[in-house]
């Protein structure tokens, strides 16, 4: 036991500390890494959990009490994990890049990398005069959405992921998630935007009686936190559903599509762009969703809803055999898709760090 110890100890030549500053954090950490957090509560204000992974020892910490300075920074290299959607949460990210910013000048720790929650119209001009390529200290970057400047070289497209803001869960498969007959061909509970597609799709739905096959919640009004009873209404919607209906927000990429994938609920993905300035980079040229396309999700993209009608039809006339198929061939996908993001990232942190120059 002492030479496995040993070995083990002798391998890991990388010590990374994550800062879990955005809820973004929890989905890297608990979905994307399987890693667990002491304690468990999710109100706790301190939450740290650790793992080996690769040559690399990761630690993980989250929680309101994790402040600049007022905790001990155990390991050469640092992930911070951000909020850059609007004005306010990048004030708070800029407090945190200085605080790094700090402890690299006085060599108390050697690299950074970043994992940004980006803006839903790509506007992270913000984080540029940060990285090293621009004079800045941040080795990496991972941010979510198209953003144009995903080079594969240090600025990298992450998931969105699920809505770990809302507690939503690790989902382990169970047999009956896989094989049962669900009650509803599909499902959309969300906020309906005036004079946006989402409109047009309840409209659609609502003309073939379609309505009736689905599980359909629409409300007028966007809120941040459920109750515990519209939260298990979802869950249970996923669940009861062969399709989960993906239309655009103010971003193509949604909670949703990570979220159905979690239950086998096969996304239906309105795949446009939005307004803003999101769109190819010069690595990828499928813009929206380039990350899931590469990737090869198994999702149903449509560019307009009236294609809906025809989809539904299709799948009423699907055996259950079918459906267990496709089930088991998205989940299977949404497994590898996260194990997959859980080694580059490794990769990532390790070849820049163990390869770039100290200091």
């Amino acid at each position: 036991m002492i030479k496995y110890v040993r070995s083990h100890v002798e391998q890991t030549s990388l010590r990374v500390q994550i800062w879990g500053k955005a809820a973004i954090g929890l989905y890297l950490w608990q979905h994307i890494f399987g890693g667990h957090l002491e304690p468990g509560d999710v109100t706790a204000q301190w939450r740290e959990g650790s793992q080996n992974a690769g040559k690399t020892y990761f630690s993980f910490l989250t929680g309101p009490s994790v402040v600049p300075g007022y905790f001990s920074v155990e390991a050469e290299h640092v992930v911070l994990v951000l909020n850059g959607r609007e004005p306010a949460k990048v004030a708070y990210a800029t407090q945190w890049l200085h605080f790094a910013q700090t402890l690299l000048e006085t060599r108390k720790i050697q690299h950074a990398a970043v994992v940004l929650l980006g803006n839903e119209r790509c506007n992270n001009a913000w984080i540029q005069p940060y990285l090293k390529r621009n004079g800045g200290f941040v080795n990496l970057l991972f941010v979510t959405y198209d953003y144009a400047f995903v080079n594969e070289e240090d600025i990298f497209q992450w998931p969105l992921g699920v809505a770990t803001y809302r507690n939503f869960p690790v989902v382990e498969p169970s047999w009956s998630m896989l094989h049962d007959p669900r009650s509803y061909l599909c499902n959309f509970l969300g906020t309906v935007y005036k004079n946006s597609s989402r409109e047009t799709l309840i409209e659609i739905l609502k003309q073939d009686g379609l309505d009736k096959l689905c599980w359909i919640a629409a409300r007028e009004q966007w809120q941040p936190q459920e109750t515990n009873a519209s939260f298990k209404n979802y869950q249970d919607a996923l669940l009861q559903s062969d399709l989960t209906l993906c239309p655009v927000g103010i971003n193509t990429e949604c909670y949703r599509i990570y979220e159905a994938c979690s239950y086998g609920s096969l996304p239906v993905i309105e795949d446009v762009m939005t307004p803003g300035d999101c769109g190819n980079s010069s690595m990828y040229h499928s813009a929206p969703l380039q990350l899931l396309k590469t990737m090869g999700a198994p999702f149903i993209f449509i560019k307009n809803w009236k294609e809906l009608p025809a989809i539904l039809e299709k799948e009423k006339k699907m055996s259950l055999q079918e459906k267990i198929q496709r089930r088991k061939k998205l989940l299977e996908w949404y497994r590898n898709f996260k194990a997959w993001m859980r080694q580059k990232f490794i990769n990532t942190l390790e070849n820049s760090f163990l390869h770039s120059d100290k200091g």
